[in-house]
């Protein structure tokens, strides 16, 4: 095995000064595995740490993206949870196995800022702060999990997604279309908001109920309240400045799922419609590593397959992979060959 690795190294903000490094092979220290990556998918979130404006503050040089794939190579003494060749994924949040998460955990231990990410080939983590890799994925479907299948998943659990429901779901993002899936295994029918026909397309073919095309009617919140006779029990936001439709779309004690911005972080809220409706709205970040196990076992058992976008990037493209994550002319996941 060679003694030295690739990682992609962000040196200062702006994807142009992303560059390829090498970086010595780490030895698994106690209760830790190494994992060869061999596949790493992209979130908006990346796009906003690497550009510098999620975290201006945030300490330099870090190795970006957090999610990932790949093989156990090597473990430390007292690991028990894996073996070398299992299929592994490191999680997102150091630390937070159970529970809500705490400040410290939220703020200071996730992956691709602070802490180091999964641009690269190799990375060591504690046994504890990784999951094993549905057996029924690829490594590159796989990789997909740890941020938008996590987040989608935690929204519906915290919501109590059940039989009779209907769900509101934004675009065709990973965890739009994460939520969407989940949404329909646990009974509940989807009404889905898309800007085209071939989006409605994948979104009907995934299960949706019902498909509204916002570009073709901007004041969707009636339409949405129409299908779903008097108004959606949860909602997925994840655009944020759609959220004074949202409300409007809500039925009573309904749940609004918060977990993006990806069209601005503010936006007038109608207190008047939180009060009358009783409506929860809940900040949404990622989820626990129980969490994330439970969402595997739940694809693995159904046969759930993320849907990758069309474009495919090696390493040295990382900057052209974030390029299309802000784009927004994807759909499904942007991943990255590692290997």
């Amino acid at each position: 095995m060679s003694k030295t690795y690739r990682a992609v190294t962000l040196p200062k903000f702006g994807a142009q000064h992303l560059m390829l490094t090498e970086r010595t092979v780490p030895e698994p220290s106690p209760n830790e595995i190494v994992i060869r990556l061999t596949s790493a998918s992209v979130n908006y979130r990346d796009v906003v740490v690497v550009d510098g404006t999620y975290r201006p503050d945030m300490a330099l040089p870090i190795v970006p993206l957090s999610d990932g794939c790949g093989e156990v190579v090597s473990i430390g003494d007292g690991v028990t949870r894996f073996k070398v060749g299992d299929r592994a994924l490191p999680v997102y949040t150091r630390g937070w196995t159970n529970g809500p998460a705490t400040l410290e955990q939220r703020t200071a231990r996730t992956l691709g800022g602070p802490f180091d990410g999964v641009a690269r080939e190799m990375i060591a983590v504690s046994e504890d702060n990784a999951v094993h890799a549905p057996s029924t994925l690829s490594d590159r479907e796989a990789s997909t999990l740890p941020i938008a299948a996590l987040t989608a998943w935690t929204t519906l659990k915290q919501a109590g997604a059940r039989p009779g429901q209907w769900v509101l779901t934004m675009g065709t993002g990973g965890v739009a279309l994460f939520a969407l899936q989940f949404a329909k295994l646990a009974g509940a029918s989807v009404v889905a908001l898309t800007s085209s026909q071939e989006k409605a397309d994948l979104l009907s073919t995934l299960g949706a109920d019902a498909v509204v095309n916002y570009q073709d009617t901007p004041d969707w919140a009636p339409v949405v309240r129409d299908i779903s006779g008097g108004g959606v029990d949860i909602a997925i936001e994840t655009v944020g400045s759609t959220l004074p439709q949202t409300l409007q779309s809500m039925a009573f004690n309904g749940f609004v799922g918060v977990i993006g911005f990806l069209g601005a972080k503010q936006a007038p809220a109608d207190i008047g419609k939180l009060i009358g409706g009783c409506i929860r709205v809940q900040g949404i970040a990622t989820g626990s590593r129980t969490n994330l196990e439970e969402a595997i076992s739940a694809i693995d058992a159904h046969g759930l397959k993320p849907i990758l976008d069309e474009a495919r990037f090696s390493m040295d493209q990382v900057g052209e992979a974030l390029k299309r994550q802000a784009s927004r002319g994807h759909i499904g996941k942007i991943t990255i060959d590692l290997s």
